[in-house]
Formats: structure tokens, sequence, C-alpha cells
């Protein structure tokens, strides 16, 4: 989703006139596109900011606290948010794939997310539109197309949710395959796994986050479902597509998290076997309910609980 925002973005930039510089430092505009979902990521953005605010001009676009926007606004020119350039066509585009933003922002409010706060709540394109890129992107001679969102399958314009764009996309006739990111579970319907069954061109993999195999740690992440209800969910998914391939994203140290919450969550992923994990360190983010909570488990055993995770789903991964 990063990636498609930039190349969003670097299209509203050409559209104004600019030109990429071969180099950094011949720029004489600095655009950062920020994620804030970890804090490293936000240190290294202050760092760029500091390393070039009395240079050049900054602009910073993405998801921005505005905790970081009072911080920063003497030192950066203007802020993009996403809704800038959300519906913008890209014309940076690898060969043959191509991503495709459908909706933004999310009204799940995880209690570790700043989504919401930075990206506001869902916002749904037209289907007419998203239609109307699919084949254009297919003219261009894109093979495979990637259907973006923070909450992509909470998707709905009128009386066209999900399941139903997918097929509309999925009965275009031409050649090319379609993939989705990031799904929720609690909007995982039988009906979309119905469509995703029976799509000839959606290639069969499904990511779908469960960030813990507690049922504690999932109340005070704001989750919606339990372990159980997770593990029943891939249960029917695979049922229906037996060849499909389940990846996920975990959070391992959060408030609280205890040794025994965490081997619920080592069991969890023994019992479902995912054929990949993104697996983050817990850190805290300002603004978010879980920043309210004592981060209590060390560095240290968050990167031990990383490991053994890392270890046993991704031990087998070819990258």
């Amino acid at each position: 989703m990063n990636k498609s925002d930039s190349e969003r973005i670097a299209t509203v930039l050409e559209e104004k006139g600019y030109k990429k510089a071969s180099k950094e430092n011949e720029a004489d505009l600095i655009l950062i596109n920020v994620c804030s979902v970890r804090q490293s990521a936000v240190d290294r953005v202050y760092a760029k900011v500091n390393k070039y605010f009395k240079k050049k001009k900054i602009i910073l676009a993405g998801c921005i606290l505005n905790e970081d926007k009072k911080k920063l606004r003497e030192k950066v020119a203007e802020f993009w948010h996403p809704s800038n350039y959300f519906e913008c066509s890209s014309i940076y585009q690898s060969k043959f794939s191509a991503y495709l933003p459908i909706m933004t922002g999310c009204n799940n409010f995880c209690s570790y997310c700043v989504v919401p706060s930075t990206r506001g709540k869902e916002k749904s394109r037209s289907a007419g539109d998203i239609i109307k890129e699919v084949r254009s992107l297919i003219k261009k001679g894109y093979k495979e197309i990637t259907l973006l969102g923070q909450n992509v399958n909470s998707y709905e314009d009128g009386g066209i949710n999900f399941p139903k764009l997918l097929k509309r996309i999925n009965d275009i006739g031409a050649n090319f395959r379609l993939r989705f990111l990031t799904s929720h579970p609690k909007d995982m319907s039988g009906e979309l796994i119905e469509v995703m069954a029976n799509s000839q061109k959606l290639i069969k993999e499904i990511h779908l986050p469960v960030q813990s195999g507690d049922n504690q740690i999932l109340k005070k992440m704001n989750r919606h479902y339990t372990a159980a209800q997770y593990k029943n969910l891939i249960k029917k998914i695979r049922r229906a597509i037996p060849s499909i391939k389940v990846s996920t994203d975990i959070i391992v140290g959060f408030p609280g998290e205890t040794k025994k919450q965490f081997t619920n969550t080592i069991k969890l992923c023994k019992q479902i076997k995912f054929d990949k994990a993104y697996i983050a360190k817990y850190s805290p983010r300002p603004g978010t309910a879980a920043a309210k909570l004592k981060d209590n488990i060390s560095r240290e055993e968050k990167k031990r609980r990383w490991q053994i995770l890392d270890k046993l789903i991704n031990k087998n991964y070819d990258a």
C-alpha cells in the first residue's frame, strides 16, 4: 500500500511540473511518504527532516500523527493527507503488475493502530471508476492487478460490496490475474469465500492478520474475534479452496502479554500452519488506546518471541 501511495504521489508531483532527481542531495524538493505504524519508521522521518529542512522544501504525505505534525510544522512546507491522491491514477507501475487502491481508512480502531487517526474513516471509490481503471491497466498490458485497502474486504459502494466487486472484475473478458490486500477476519464473509473459490482470475492466496492467538490479548487489541473463530474461519476457507496459501500478521510483546498468552499464539500457529507471517515487535503509538497501557515486555523478550515465531513459520519461506 505504501508503494502504491508513493506511485500516486509521484504522479501528482509530475503533474505539477516536478521531475525525479537522480540523487537525493540534488533534489529541490524532498517528499516523504510517512508510515506511522512503527516508531522506528517515524524516527527515520525526523532524521531526514532534520537533515534537509534548512536546505530544501519538504513535504510529508501519508499516515502522520497530529503530535508529529505539531513538532515538525516549522520544518515542513506542506502535509498531504492520503485523500489528496487516493483516487489519482499511477504512471509508475511495474512492467507486469499494478496496484489499485479501492478504499482507504479504517473504522475498526484496533487499540495499537494509528490508521483511523491518520487516514480517517473508511472511504470507498466508486465501482464504476475501479472497473474503468482495471480495464485501462489491462489495455496497457498489465497481467496482474492487486486491489488495495487498509480493510479491503469492507469495501462498499451503494449496493456493491467487495464480493460483488470481485465478481465484476473477474468477469472482465481479458487474460490477467487478481490479488487483494489486506483483509480483516470479521469481514471475511461466506459470500466472499464463495466468490474467491469460483474466481478463475483470483490468485489463491489470502493475507488475513490474526495478531495474536490469545483471546484476552485479542480483546485488548479490539480485534472483534476469538482465536477459535479465527481458526474456524481458516478451516472454512480451506474447505472451499484446498490449494489456498494463507499468510498473516502477528504482534509479539503486546502490553501485558504473559508467557502463557504467547504460548497460545504458538499453538494457534502450529495448528493453522501459515505459509508466511509478518511478525512485529510491539511499540506504543501516541494517540492509540494501547499507548495508555504499560509497555512492560522488555525489548529482549520481544526479540526472543519474534525469533520463535519467525523460525516456526517462516523457516521454509523462500523470499
